[in-house]
């Protein structure tokens, strides 16, 4: 579990840095966390953990997260909470995890050069949600933090993953999160939105996993919203635009703060309208299918699921987001003018949700606007 954990962590970067050290007295970043920090932050993410449970379960009406809590002998540890054969959740699970120790690995020293010699922290929350009904919407989130001497960050978001999709719940979705960034300053979303977009994609299929939400990363204090790979890309243009923002360790906790507490309001009212849609066994075939790409991407380009299962991490954790039942199917085709193919065609790309008009008249004639 420690290796997928900290892998979430540094291995998204390990092209990006450059190779020679930097001078250790110059520190990346612009301000330090408070001294109580790690502290303030093992309680965020402990918190939500726990409220996202308490809601979820609420909701279900049925199904009870079974919890799990493992150690690190180096230090840290966590506890993985699994919800199986809910009313609403086939599966789902809402981790928690905190690790420590003395001295990084040599391979994250010539990344990050400055924090050797400093004792190392890293704590977050990951869930991801499988529901039955194909009209419901699989769910994922994850938020964290890294701290070791002058060297820390949040990272973090949450995105959605539809099946049958609905043009209301996207801008649901995105509404609130949009909200929530806006709280603490109005430019975060103008980037955390494409970069989702960005990094939600499964490069291969040319499709993106759902319709997304937000996601972040490397926020540090520098100001430097954009943090990604991609430097060309529509998120790393806007950054630019923007410029440095005002942000430091306070901002970007509350950042967290916000958009975690989000989540809730973002997803259940979305479970809450389609839970009782009737649906058969074509729809429930199309939602295994789709599936499918869940796990491409899990497998194929997700850096925290290839960086724990190369380094012999823990299996069950590391591979706790695919869902429980999946199909694929050679050579599929959805039949034109099929809600099947409003997904493929249209919920796969990468739309503004909030803003296009448009996006209701490509949506009505398959009754797919609220």
């Amino acid at each position: 579990m420690f290796r997928s954990f900290i892998g979430r962590f540094f291995s998204p970067i390990k092209n990006s840095l450059p190779n020679k050290p930097r001078n250790n007295s110059q520190p990346k970043n612009f301000s330090f966390p408070p001294s109580n920090s790690r502290e303030r932050a093992r309680e965020l993410v402990l918190d939500l953990q726990d409220d996202i449970c308490k809601g979820l379960e609420a909701i279900d009406g049925l199904g009870k997260f079974k919890e799990e809590s493992w150690d690190r002998p180096e230090g840290g540890g966590g506890r993985s909470r699994v919800m199986k054969e809910g009313k609403i959740f086939e599966q789902g699970g809402v981790n928690f995890s905190e690790v420590h120790g003395e001295e990084l690995p040599p391979s994250i020293i010539n990344q990050r050069p400055e924090a050797k010699g400093h004792p190392w922290f890293a704590t977050g929350t990951s869930m991801v949600l499988h529901p039955r009904n194909p009209y419901l919407p699989t769910v994922h989130l994850n938020y964290r933090y890294f701290e070791a001497g002058p060297v820390w960050w949040f990272g973090g978001g949450a995105d959605l993953t539809p099946f049958y999709p609905y043009l209301e719940d996207a801008k649901h979705f995105h509404q609130v999160h949009k909200e929530a960034c806006d709280s603490i300053n109005p430019q975060f979303h103008k980037v955390f939105k494409p970069w989702c977009d960005e990094y939600f994609y499964l490069k291969h299929r040319k499709e993106a996993r759902g319709v997304g939400g937000i996601f972040y990363d490397y926020q540090d204090g520098s100001g430097k919203l954009y943090k990604g790979q991609n430097i060309e890309g529509k998120a790393a243009e806007i950054s630019r635009k923007i410029g440095t923002q005002n942000t430091n360790w306070e901002t970007l906790f509350n950042l967290a703060k916000s958009c975690g507490d989000a989540f809730l309001p973002a997803y259940v009212p979305i479970i809450e309208k389609r839970k009782d849609n009737p649906y058969g066994e074509k729809e429930r075939e199309f939602q295994l299918y789709r599936r499918g790409r869940y796990v491409e991407f899990n497998l194929v380009w997700d850096r925290g699921t290839i960086f724990g299962l190369q380094t012999n991490g823990r299996t069950e954790s590391i591979l706790m987001s695919l869902p429980p039942l999946v199909r694929w199917e050679y050579g599929y085709l959805a039949e034109p003018q099929s809600r099947e193919a409003l997904l493929t065609e249209l919920f796969t790309q990468p739309q503004d949700w909030l803003e296009d008009r448009n996006l209701e008249n490509l949506c009505k004639p398959y009754n797919a606007i609220n």
